[in-house]
C-alpha cells in the first residue's frame, strides 16, 4: 500500500511531537517550531502565488481592483515586501516580492475576459455553533450554501488551529489572551473565514451544532 505524504497540519504535529523528545528548553521548542510554521505558511503562499500567476490574473487594472490585489499579497507576505508597476501597455502588472532569501519577480496578466469567468459566488446560509463543553453558549456563524455542515465544521477547526500558529495568534498568546475559541472567534481575520465559504456573523435561525472543539485546540 503506497504511503500518503503528510499534511502540512500533520508535518508540524510531527515536529512539535519530536521537539518535546529532543530538547527540555521549552524556549528554544518553541522558536524552531514558530520558525519552521512560518516557513511552511511562506511555502504554500509561494506556491498558490505562483499557480495563481500562470492560470489566473486581473480582470483590469483599476484603482480599487489594484488595492484589492496589493492587500491579499500584503497580507500573505507582509507591508514591505510587495511592489506591483503597470506597464505601459495595461496588458499585465510587474509583480516583485520581497523574500528574506530572494526576490521574486514575474507578472500578472490583466484580462477584461477573466471577469466574465468568475462563478457566482453561492449564498450564505446561518451555521449555529457552541462548544461541547459549553452547550448553552452558542455563535450564530454564517456557511456558505454550499459548503454542508460537516465541512464546515471541519474547516473552522482547522482555521483555528492555523490562526493560533500565525504572527498574531502567538502575539496574543504572549500578551495574555487565553488560546480558546471564543478568543480565536473575535480575533481571527474575516478573510480567513471565507475564503473557507464561512462567515463570523449571520442573522437567523437553523438547527444547532455541536462542534468538537476543546479549550486551547
Amino acid at each position: 500500500m503506497k504511503t500518503k505524504a503528510l499534511t502540512d497540519m500533520q508535518f508540524l504535529e510531527l515536529l512539535e511531537k519530536t521537539l518535546t523528545k529532543v530538547t527540555d528548553d521549552t524556549h528554544l521548542a518553541s522558536a524552531i517550531y514558530q520558525e519552521v510554521a512560518k516557513e511552511v505558511r511562506l511555502i504554500k503562499n509561494i506556491q498558490a502565488f505562483e499557480k495563481f500567476c500562470e492560470k489566473g490574473g486581473l480582470p483590469d487594472a483599476e484603482p480599487a481592483t489594484l488595492e484589492d490585489f496589493e492587500r491579499e499579497l500584503t497580507t500573505q507576505f507582509g507591508e514591505q515586501s510587495v511592489e506591483i508597476t503597470k506597464d505601459e501597455k495595461g496588458s499585465s502588472l510587474e509583480v516583485a516580492i520581497e523574500l528574506p532569501d530572494r526576490v521574486i519577480k514575474t507578472k500578472v496578466k490583466v484580462d477584461p475576459a477573466l471577469a466574465e469567468e468568475e462563478p457566482v459566488p453561492a449564498p450564505f446560509v446561518p451555521f449555529p455553533v457552541s462548544l461541547a463543553e459549553d452547550p448553552e453558549l452558542v455563535w450564530v456563524l454564517g456557511r456558505r450554501e454550499d459548503l454542508g455542515p460537516d465541512e464546515a465544521s471541519r474547516a473552522l477547526e482547522k482555521i483555528q488551529q492555523e490562526f493560533w500558529e500565525t504572527k498574531k495568534g502567538v502575539e496574543l498568546q504572549r500578551g495574555g489572551t487565553e488560546k480558546c475559541f471564543a478568543e480565536f472567534i473575535i480575533y481571527v481575520p474575516a478573510a480567513a473565514l471565507t475564503d473557507s465559504g464561512l462567515k463570523r456573523h449571520y442573522k437567523g435561525a437553523e438547527t444547532l451544532r455541536t462542534l468538537g472543539l476543546q479549550r486551547g485546540v
